[in-house]
């Protein structure tokens, strides 16, 4: 459920039309919903049941804006940070230290150093060399460095390959096998806390097939490594559970679905659970609200050539995805229309033949489902401004990410000595 919907024939977030942040802002522009975000914070915390103080720590990656931080803090909500940037963002929007879990396979000495000394819940550790890392740096601080290792299941999430992480070729985790070993060498570093096991098999998953096949292994190890004198009471269970964007494909499994897996085989494991939803949680709250700038013939189907494209949005150059395209005031009558943007590529196209709302040159529409993986991936290719983004709470809004002009661009470039303009 989300919280974009029509009234008097007219595209609302909340109670903002959609028309109206567009005239004052200018398109493309983010929009998003913080009823949305709060409502799918709600779901996810009550799917969790009885469980023993879940730590649920969103994926910044998903969304990093200061807006969405601060709105999902309010919510109780943690991080899952992948870079120093990422936990530097979560603190300034006030989320807890004691709530952060720094995931991520490249972590460097200074993002080591910047967490310990910041304060965080737990390192998911990706090899046995970076455990050795962070053992310098955290005596080197005269710090303990909470930790768990990731564990990579060699279970195939099913998702589009550039978002599947657990399978035994991909980059992330250490395998299985490896773990007893691992965790026996990071006990005896100095400076680590060996707390937790860790798991996360990719994004948008579509089953709780994978993600229970890859729970039970990690259940298995969790008593193993018990069995062998460790004192593991942290299970991170990471994110990846999806969320619907073509309404032609059976929806994926709900919070309420995975909740019951979770309990069913984690339940009895007496360890504290963490949760990395992102997409679970902003997916559906955002929209990329665009302008047609014309309509051009085509040999079977006219183009829709709007002024957002795929450095605004990429999932769909990237990983073929599917996006909802609606007009802000649909007029009744329906087209088919391949939908693209006006970069210079053939891959800057959100969809092909296409049945939509027939729209011309000058009307808003707008694309579902652009919460997640959005605007953080959105860039300045062709020398496009950076896309702007607006957070609606009820029927007041403001502008919480600027529009970076080209002037900007350009301003941030400099000139060597020998190239510099009279």
């Amino acid at each position: 459920m989300d919280h974009f919907h029509l009234r008097d024939g007219a595209a609302y977030c909340e109670d903002v039309p959609l028309a109206a942040i567009a005239a004052a802002v200018g398109t493309p522009v983010y929009v998003y919903s913080t009823a949305t975000m709060v409502r799918h914070a709600g779901v996810f915390r009550a799917a969790l049941g009885d469980l023993p103080d879940p730590l649920v720590a969103y994926a910044v990656k998903a969304n990093p804006n200061a807006a969405v931080l601060a709105t999902l803090a309010r919510q109780g909500l943690g991080a899952d940070i992948v870079s120093g940037g990422e936990y530097a963002r979560a603190r300034a929007a006030g989320m807890a230290p004691e709530r952060i879990v720094f995931s991520g396979v490249g972590k460097t000495e200074a993002e080591m150093a910047a967490a310990l000394e910041g304060g965080l819940f737990q390192f998911n550790l990706e090899s046995l060399d970076e455990a050795e890392t962070l053992s310098r740096v955290a005596v080197s601080l005269g710090r303990s460095a909470p930790v768990a290792f990731r564990v990579n299941p060699d279970v195939a999430a099913g998702s589009h390959a550039k978002i599947s992480t657990g399978a035994a070729s991909d980059k992330f985790g250490i395998p299985v096998a490896d773990a007893p070993a691992a965790y026996a060498r990071a006990a005896a570093l100095p400076g680590l806390a060996v707390q937790g096991v860790a798991v996360h098999i990719g994004s948008q998953l579509t089953s709780l097939a994978p993600l229970e096949a890859a729970f039970t292994r990690l259940g298995a190890l969790l008593a193993e490594l018990r069995g062998q004198g460790h004192g593991i009471g942290v299970a991170d269970l990471g994110g990846g559970l999806g969320v619907p964007y073509d309404p032609a494909i059976p929806a994926p499994p709900g919070p309420a679905e995975y909740g019951a897996m979770v309990r069913r085989v984690a339940g009895g494991w007496g360890a504290r659970l963490v949760f990395e939803p992102g997409r679970m949680i902003v997916g559906n709250a955002g929209v990329l609200l665009a302008a047609v700038i014309r309509v051009k013939p085509g040999p079977e189907h006219p183009f829709v050539i709007a002024d957002a494209a795929m450095n605004d949005l990429m999932r769909p150059a990237l990983y073929d995805a599917w996006h909802a395209i609606e007009a802000v005031r649909p007029g009744g009558e329906r087209m088919t229309a391949t939908v693209v943007g006006p970069v210079c590529e053939s891959g800057d196209t959100f969809a092909v033949a296409r049945e939509m709302d027939a729209v011309a040159a000058g009307d808003l529409l707008y694309f579902r489902t652009a919460g997640a993986y959005a605007a953080a991936m959105s860039n300045s290719y062709n020398s496009r401004p950076l896309t702007p983004e607006v957070l609606v709470d009820g029927d007041r809004w403001a502008v919480v990410r600027p529009r970076v002009g080209v002037e900007a661009l350009i301003a941030s470039d400099s000139l060597p000595d020998w190239l510099a303009l009279p």
